[in-house]
């Protein structure tokens, strides 16, 4: 069973790393082509910066390999056999801890590489060492505060329950559902800075947006964004009356109005489409696979592994294995989401009336160059990683004439609004 396991950890390695290298070879030969969307040298620029973050997640794919092999080896019996408390529940609450603490700290070099040397290098980086050294701070304080409630309710559950597995579930999507209600208040606790749109003619055009779509909201907000990144977004957050609509300084800074509301529209046809909780349901599938699988593991690989079954190590299993697992439903999600953003387009372009899907495509195109997203991807790196459909497509679905598109380089690469 444990060859079994760690047979198919390595088959996800080995399909996350071609598809990766299927990317990188496909931007490099597509950004020596004729410029899409972008100017000659933004086109450039978008494809060395999108090649630059494929090869670090190479590097990082790697890594988590050895990690991986690493921790099934010897490390989760390290932490079994020398993390010794009186109370039970304290002993399995700093096992697992301590594998995620052990986990951020690992990835602590890749986040500081990708901030502070490539984004920094294509000018998105706009943090100072000193704000990101206490971002992570908080993050680590957050993560060992919350998580360490969360993995005292999966213990209790585990130690009340016949069908554990179950309760837990329930229990995980319960709080998901709460991190949703609770995001952008956390946000603005501990991160960004939200202060109340200044602008009353925008924020009345907003609010009259809004009520077509019946989208009710505790008001619109700006956030500091551009203190950290160079980069434009937008999020709705919440639930029923402590929803949000936040706005990055970024974003108003390069739209016009019509074209900040073609966006905005494109985010209340979510809304309309209930697309958040279809995505929640997703989420909630992907949630129950995985606690079925691990809350009916063979006792065989417990044996393998030279341990006794306790909840810390099915918890610390199931960790490991979620990366996994998210991959294989990634393809469903995607597709799902990938429909969902024609919808919101389609909303969006009627609800800017006129020149709605003049406007939306306008913004697109802005969103394109100003992240520096490089509009072409491999097809099969589209199938296991986009949300959202090429921007290329969008901009067909919403009658702009892009050109002609090489049969053999169609596709982009878009995760943003």
């Amino acid at each position: 069973m444990l060859m079994t396991i760690v047979s198919i950890y390595t088959l996800y390695v080995l399909i996350s790393l071609y598809t990766s290298v299927m990317q990188i070879g496909y931007i490099n030969i597509a950004k020596r082509k004729r410029a899409i969307l972008l100017d000659a040298d933004k086109f450039l620029t978008a494809g060395n910066y999108a090649v630059a973050k494929e090869k670090l997640s190479i590097v990082s794919t790697f890594v988590d390999y050895i990690v991986f092999i690493a921790w099934m080896g010897v490390g989760v019996s390290f932490l079994q056999e020398n993390i010794f408390l009186q109370n039970d529940a304290l002993q399995n609450i700093a096992i697992v801890m301590s594998f995620i603490i052990i986990g951020s700290v690992i990835s602590l070099p890749f986040t500081y590489y990708e901030k502070f040397v490539l984004d920094a290098k294509f000018g998105f980086n706009k943090s100072s060492l000193g704000l990101w050294i206490k971002d992570t701070l908080i993050s680590f304080t957050l993560t060992l505060i919350l998580g360490s409630l969360v993995v005292w309710g999966i213990y209790l559950i585990m130690i009340s329950f016949d069908l554990w597995w179950l309760w837990s579930f329930t229990f995980i999507f319960a709080v998901i559902v709460m991190i949703n209600m609770l995001y952008p208040a956390f946000r603005a606790m501990f991160f960004d800075k939200l202060t109340p749109l200044q602008d009353e003619a925008l924020d009345s055009e907003i609010k009259t947006l809004m009520q077509k779509t019946g989208f009710v909201s505790s008001g619109v907000f700006v956030s500091d964004a551009s203190k950290r990144d160079a980069r434009l977004n937008a999020y709705f957050g919440g639930f029923g009356k402590a929803k949000r609509v936040v706005l990055f300084d970024t974003l108003i800074e390069k739209l016009t109005t019509k074209e900040l509301l073609a966006v905005l529209g494109h985010e209340l046809g979510h809304f309309a489409h209930g697309d958040i909780y279809k995505n929640i349901a997703l989420v909630g599938a992907m949630l129950f696979a995985m606690f079925g699988v691990f809350g009916n593991l063979p006792e065989s690989l417990y044996l393998e592994l030279g341990m006794s079954e306790s909840p810390s190590l099915v918890m610390i299993l199931l960790l490991l294995f979620m990366p996994v697992l998210g991959f294989i439903m990634m393809p469903i999600m995607g597709m799902v989401s990938r429909h969902n953003e024609y919808e919101a387009d389609k909303m969006g372009s009627e609800l800017g009336g006129p020149s709605g899907a003049v406007e939306l495509a306008n913004a697109l195109q802005k969103l394109v160059t100003e992240n520096k997203s490089f509009p072409l991807s491999h097809p099969l790196y589209i199938f296991f990683h986009y949300t959202h459909p090429p921007v290329i497509e969008r901009l067909k679905a919403l009658g702009v004439d892009i050109g002609e598109v090489e049969s053999s380089l169609e596709g982009t690469w878009n995760k943003d609004i």
